[in-house]
């Protein structure tokens, strides 16, 4: 298995194919990043050579961020937008979507479980005062 930006790519799987299981580097990355490389994108990770690896690692070294350095930055940009009281920041915060999807029906992950609102039914409000303990 060859080992880049810390991720062992699977051997059996063609180079262009097997470099998206890094985060940050999707199909139309990984295009550049084997043209500028220099790599042909059809080989499989095993027939690649120790000379194609280092050009791939220099190449996303140079070019991108990946992993753990895109994540935090991420995370910053989110942060920086709570922080300053943006429209998006106060919708991260209120775990709401924040790019203009409708909420009133759907949003439902993003919105968690349903709660229901209303008033209580008589059989299921006599079963709550039942398993309450009494205060004496």
């Amino acid at each position: 298995m060859a080992r880049i930006a810390g991720i062992d790519l699977p051997d059996l799987k063609r180079i262009d194919i097997a470099l998206t299981s890094i985060y940050g580097i999707g199909r139309s990355n990984v295009v550049s990043l084997l043209k500028t490389a220099a790599v042909e994108g059809a080989k499989r990770v095993k027939d690649l050579s120790e000379e194609d690896v280092n050009r791939i690692q220099k190449t996303i070294d140079k070019e991108f961020k990946v992993e753990g350095d895109l994540k935090s930055e991420i995370s910053d940009n989110i942060k920086r937008l709570k922080e300053i009281g943006s429209y998006r920041g106060l919708r991260h915060i209120k775990n709401l979507p924040s790019r203009g999807q409708r909420t009133r029906s759907n949003a439902r992950t993003k919105r968690g479980k349903r709660q229901t609102v209303g008033a209580l039914r008589k059989e299921t409000r006599a079963k709550l005062t039942q398993t309450q303990p009494t205060k004496e």
